[in-house]
């Protein structure tokens, strides 16, 4: 059970480039603190990712240094940064009361 008292602080990225790899999204956001996971969907058709993804930071201080910078740029595109308001597929919610 204590792992699911552990809280991920999570951003959701939207309008990357599809030359942007997971692997590149992880090193991009890790200069903003600890990135503990990044999910980002592939299209199953296509083979090229959605556009979009999920990144979860170890800490709250890496979620809000990566909301404080704007613009992101990566591979001359801005990306389209928020706080993460649903869960990452598969991840079982709380409810108490952690809606923030």
């Amino acid at each position: 059970m204590a792992a699911s008292t552990k809280k991920v602080f999570e951003l959701f990225v939207s309008k990357i480039p599809w030359t942007v790899a997971g692997k590149e999204m992880k090193e991009y956001f890790g200069q903003f603190g600890h990135v503990k996971r990044c999910l980002l969907p592939f299209d199953k058709e296509t083979g090229f990712h959605r556009g979009f993804c999920w990144v979860g930071f170890t800490s709250e201080e890496g979620l809000n240094n990566a909301l404080q910078k704007d613009p992101h740029v990566l591979e001359g595109s801005q990306l389209q940064v928020q706080r993460n308001k649903r869960l990452f597929a598969g991840q079982k919610s709380t409810r108490d009361g952690e809606d923030d």
